[in-house]
């Protein structure tokens, strides 16, 4: 190796960059205070970025911080997965290696993907969250890494930057929270054109608030002076000032170079040729030196000495001459590490490499191919297959180049880079016709391919087929988020399985398309799942058969609920045992177990389900055990055992959190919110929404969150909030969504919002609605809850003058709907009895004996919000009745609850009860004092004599115009009347007044309609 050799080419004095070396280096102040900085570093080539990236990481080390650089490799098309990551985190695993042991605890074999020091890397698990799981255990390592210490990563050229690592750093910028942490990116603005793959990167990063980029134009004219003076040691002459300033335009890279040119006796002169001015310095070096430059140029951005000893083909002497040349001329450097050697600017090196001949570029990428296979320690094991493959393949030698390929994209896989993955692929379908056939008849699905199961071949003996690369590549596109991609792969699949009869794969490929068709909101999948049983129907038993026939189930379970879908699930159990393939029947047991609990089997369900957790948890299997605490969860809510569920929600959650398997714990924790709100621990069931949103990766259970999150503002009297926060579930689910656990829930929010705002039309609508396509097996637990909530909007529009048209019809609606729907354990047999109170109260029919069966439903199941409306609703008939005692015990109860639950729409209600039948609402030693007994409720609402007339004839439906003839006022008065009332009352329209009013009861209501003896109870 060399020692120091003296070049001078490089200003030592630092020109010009003040202001955006300021910006830096309070990136690194704020830092030290614990606030994460995402710097991006724009310029065309030679502009400056690694001078001023160079003297910002100078003023980090004289502050103490720990600096890691990475540059990104240029290797053709491939790339290297997260090369910029991987030497940065080396560098910070040979600086800090107890700290970063320590940061890396318990994950090392995931990280071992992006620093493959930290040990094996592990052959899985493989599914769509896998990539975000490794980001997610990135950024935590670097987040504790920084917690005491400030930490600068610096990735360099990101314009060569591989697909993952584009996807790494901008998880990590959307996501750092915390740490001394600063993380810069440099780029090479001119060769961003408009498809380039940065491009979509950087307008996502410009669109976040905490990213800072920085864009270097070029130096001026007494900038360019100022480096000349530097370079030179002494003031330029003017008139060469004025010379270099009009060649270089003020890059500073090609000033530089000119200034080297004319100092090294170039006689060549300069054309206006850019290639022609980087290569001028290095066709003046001796030949030696000019084929060992050529040689490097090819071996990417570094060239390990080693492996350039091994390729030049030459006496270590000879070597080290010609390097020292090079060195000497300011062409090449060696590596921080001493390790190895670079180009200067990687200019240089992209003019060297297209300046060699075709058959010359083919030859020394075969050097390198050949001296690389010979000694396969010449170069970092984890990088050695990749840039094998990309040395082959630039070697125009299609037999070597299609295992390399191979197998480089099996690395690739390993590592979770499934977009380089699938880039491999697709080159090495590119490769297959020109590959010998010997060759291809030699490789073996076994060697390369994971996906497609083994259905009665061997795939240690059976040669490798292109249909078998299709799917790799169709599994690699989905899990590198490229859905588009994966679905015409699949379309080129079944176009070449049409002349070659392969039922089984053509019924794989459906499958897949099934799958992605429903990711990407182009349909439901049906369609494609129905294809793949026809294919699969009478074939004999195999892992195929059984994985068509547990989609089907499941995709029936949640689109369209039936006796059919258990029969599938059971046989797909069957198939799976009989073939052998235990994680496809643990996968089939657990939609057995939820179509039994749906069927009525609650007990069976359950047992299955648990069974499944056992034996997974036995397996290590976690995405099965997080699908299985899932569905587990989901039936207890369903069976109203809500305390369990939150239990088992809560071990859930930890399981599949500890694997960083984000959906899962999405779904899990959205089961728990759900669990939380029936137990009436609302502030909980908030938070655990806002986790699901927080680590949701797919859209259906970010839907799940915003709707729980609707839920909890209607509950609690914020319309606004729950009119978002339902906008935000549809815009989640998307328009193609059918799964009535979605599509209910989401109708019921949206009568729970045109009730609170007054729009019994509404109401109307979405119900009939609903009850048009109707309630399917196993979603009572979703029906119940609507039918009350549209119920309870007809009582309390009773006398609402709009209502009165089309009332008999609903309630026609909502009984015949009633009448169809299980109440199979005694949280829906409650439900019903509520339903059917309300629908009486509706007509003016209910009685102190309906509300008290209500009540008396309602009390054992642990469900506070609904125990306290139940409560409210007997002590309104207890009043009725004259018996006040019982009824203020209900009344102190319910409100009670109402201001722990935070439901101040109850507590509103209970209280101006209270108010009108002038009875306390605590006991005398609490600090909550009875109203006066001569407060009125519309006064206490704070609304004036002319107000409580202006509102008394709003809920009657009366227009401005009527208002102002009605009280001989002008209608601008009257306007602002309304005006007034609506502020007053904290509503948004006149809908929501006039049913605030009349759910209060501000205003007598109607007579009833035909008054029935209280013993009479028909049934709903």
């Amino acid at each position: 190796m060399l020692g120091g050799v003296e070049t001078r080419s490089v200003s030592p004095v630092f020109v010009g960059r003040a202001d955006e070396l300021a910006v830096l280096t309070d990136a690194l102040t704020r830092a030290a205070g614990r606030e994460p900085q995402a710097m991006l570093i724009g310029g065309e080539a030679g502009v400056g970025k690694t001078r001023l990236t160079e003297e910002f990481l100078c003023e980090a080390d004289r502050r103490g911080a720990v600096v890691a650089v990475g540059g990104c490799v240029e290797i053709g098309a491939e790339g290297l997965p997260f090369a910029p990551f991987s030497t940065a985190l080396r560098t910070l695993h040979r600086l800090l290696p107890e700290e970063l042991a320590a940061a890396a605890a318990g994950q090392e074999d995931e990280l071992a993907r992006i620093l493959p020091e930290l040990g094996d890397t592990p052959r899985g698990p493989h599914d769509e969250e896998s990539t975000a799981r490794l980001f997610e255990l990135t950024a935590r390592m670097l987040e504790r890494l920084a917690a005491d210490r400030t930490v600068v990563l610096v990735l360099e050229d990101l314009h060569w930057a591989d697909t993952s690592t584009r996807h790494l750093l901008s998880y990590l910028f959307r996501t750092l929270g915390s740490g001394r942490l600063v993380v810069v990116a440099t780029y090479r603005a001119d060769d961003v054109h408009r498809r380039h793959p940065l491009r979509p990167l950087l307008a996502e990063l410009d669109r976040l608030r905490t990213v800072r980029r920085i864009e270097l134009s070029r130096f001026n004219r007494a900038e360019v002076r100022r480096q000349l003076a530097g370079i030179l040691a002494a003031q330029p002459d003017e008139a060469f000032v004025d010379s270099v300033f009009d060649r270089s335009d003020g890059n500073a890279f090609f000033v530089e170079e000119l200034v080297a040119s004319k100092e090294s006796g170039c006689r060549t002169g300069l054309t206006e040729s850019l290639r022609d001015l980087l290569l001028v310095r290095v066709e003046v070096l001796p030949d030696e030196t000019q084929r060992l430059v050529r040689i490097v140029a090819e071996g990417g951005s570094t060239v390990e000495y080693p492996l350039l000893r091994a390729v030049a083909g030459l006496t270590e002497d000879e070597l080290i001459e010609a390097l020292r040349a090079a060195v000497g001329a300011n062409i090449l450097l060696a590596t921080a590490d001493g390790d190895g050697y670079r180009f200067r600017h990687s200019l240089v090196r992209e003019a060297v490499s297209d300046d060699l001949l075709p058959g010359e570029r083919a030859r020394v990428n075969r050097r390198y191919a050949e001296a690389m296979e010979a000694d396969g320690s010449l170069v970092r094991a984890e990088e050695r297959v990749i840039r094998l493959a990309s040395f082959w393949y630039h070697a125009n030698d299609p037999a070597k180049a299609l295992p390399a390929v191979l197998a480089a994209s099996v690395a690739a896989r390993r590592r979770h880079a499934y977009s380089e993955q699938l880039r491999l692929l697709e080159r090495a379908m590119d490769l297959w016709d020109s590959a010998p056939r010997n060759v291809r008849e030699a490789l073996r699905p076994a060697d390369y391919t994971e996906v497609y199961p083994p259905c009665g071949c061997d795939p240690a003996t059976t040669a490798l087929q292109r249909i078998d690369l299709l799917a790799e590549a169709t599994v690699a596109a989905r899990y590198g988020g490229e859905r588009d991609r994966a679905l015409k792969i699949t379309k080129m699949a079944l176009r070449l399985l049409e002349d070659d009869h392969d039922p089984l794969r053509a019924a794989w490929f459906w499958t897949e398309r099934s799958r992605l068709i429903a990711g990407l909101g182009r349909g439901d999948g049906w369609e494609e799942i129905a294809k793949a049983q026809d294919l699969v129907r009478g074939l004999p038993p195999s892992q195929v058969h059984a994985e068509v026939l547990v989609r089907a189930a499941s995709w029936g379970m949640l689109h369209n609920p039936g006796p059919d879908n258990l029969a599938a699930a059971e046989r797909a159990v069957e198939y799976a045992r009989m073939v052998g393939a235990e994680e496809t029947e643990l996968n089939a047991r657990i939609t057995v177990g939820a179509l039994r609990a749906d069927s009525g089997d609650g007990a069976g369900g359950l047992a299955e389900m648990h069974a499944v957790v056992e034996r997974t948890a036995q397996l290590g299997l976690t995405m099965l055990a997080g699908r299985a605490h899932i569905n587990l969860t989901s039936q207890l809510e369903s069976l109203g055992r809500s305390h369990e569920a939150v239990e088992l929600a809560v071990q859930g959650a930890e399981l599949v959190r500890r694997s960083r398997l984000l959906d899962s714990e999405a779904w899990v924790c959205g089961n728990m919110a759900e669990s939380l709100y029936s137990l009436g621990r609302w502030d909980e069931a908030a938070e655990a929404a806002r986790r699901t949103l927080l680590v949701g990766q797919s859209a259906a259970p970010r839907g799940c969150a915003s709707a729980r999150l609707a839920y909890l503002a209607l509950a609690r009297g914020e319309l606004a909030e729950a009119n978002h926060q339902l906008a935000a579930a549809h815009t989640h689910y998307g328009t193609h969504e059918t799964q009535p656990q979605h599509r209910i829930p989401l109708r019921r929010l949206a009568i729970g919002v045109a009730a609170a705002e007054g729009r019994i039309a509404d109401v109307r609508a979405e119900t009939s609605a609903a009850a048009a396509i109707g309630f399917p097996l196993g979603q009572h637990r979703y029906a119940w809850p609507l039918l009350l909530a549209a119920a309870t909007a007809e009582a309390d529009a009773r006398g609402l003058p709009a209502a009165e048209a089309g009332r008999d019809a609903a309630l026609a609606v909502l009984r015949t709907a009633a009448r169809s729907l299980a109440t199979p354990v005694p949280v829906w047999a409650a439900h019903a009895e509520y339903v059917r109170a309300e629908l009486l109260r509706a007509e003016a029919r209910d009685t102190l004996a309906d509300w008290t069966a209500v009540e008396t439903a309602v009390r054992p199941l642990e469900r506070p919000y609904l125990l306290a409306k139940a409560c409210h609703r007997l002590a309104e008939a207890l009043l009725a009745a004259g018996d006040r005692e019982p009824a203020a015990a209900l009344l102190r109860e319910a409100y009670a609850i109402a201001e722990r639950i935070g439901s101040r729409t109850l507590r509103e209600d209970l209280a101006l009860l209270a108010q009108r039948a002038r009875l306390p609402l605590a006991d005398a030693d609490h600090a909550v004092a009875p109203p006066a007994p001569e407060t009125d409720p519309v006064e206490a609402l704070g609304l004036t004599s002319r107000e409580r007339d202006v509102l008394r004839l709003v809920a009657a439906g009366s227009t401005n115009r009527k208002i102002a003839e009605e009280l001989f006022i002008s209608p601008k008065t009257a306007s602002v009347h309304v005006s007034n009332i609506l502020a007053k009352l904290g509503v948004a329209g006149r809908g929501e007044a006039a049913a605030l009013a009349h759910r209060l009861r501000l205003f007598a209501a109607p007579a009833p309609v035909s008054p029935r003896p209280e013993a009479a109870r028909p049934g709903v």
